[in-house]
């Protein structure tokens, strides 16, 4: 088994994310993208692309902060539909997005990438949305 003190966040996750803290499993990283809420949770173990590669207790942690996440979203942003997803193409460390969705978002109803470029957090909006999910972040401790 891969040990949490050994874990190092892939490159791609922290160019591309900003860090809104830990969880009790996981980095929390909010997505430098403004189109869609999107946070992405990071287990904090070395070495795992896969979920059934965590153990027991940690894929069990995975789901609880991963449900607590997602129904913060929703209830934060009122979205349409919330989509949970670990693809690990592009990058092979196990984190899994949380994207809100709306219907008269730029991709609805298709996936997010690749639509458009990502349109980055300017001026105060990044504080005002890191504000705005505090309360969120303060449950998945």
């Amino acid at each position: 088994m891969a040990r949490t003190e050994d874990f190092q966040l892939h490159e791609r996750l922290a160019a591309d994310t900003v860090s809104l803290g830990c969880s009790r499993l996981c980095e929390v990283r909010l997505m430098n993208d403004s189109s869609w809420p999107w946070i992405i949770l990071v287990p904090r173990v070395a070495g795992i692309r896969e979920i059934y590669e965590l153990s027991g207790d940690q894929q069990a942690r995975l789901v609880e902060e991963s449900s607590i996440l997602s129904r913060g979203m929703m209830a934060l942003f009122s979205g349409d539909k919330m989509n949970v997803a670990a693809l690990g193409n592009m990058v092979p460390q196990l984190h899994l997005h949380h994207i809100v969705r709306f219907q008269a978002d730029p991709a609805w109803p298709g996936p997010v990438w690749g639509v458009q470029p990502p349109v980055p957090y300017e001026g105060g909006q990044l504080s005002r949305m890191v504000e705005r999910l505090n309360p969120l972040l303060q449950q998945l401790k």
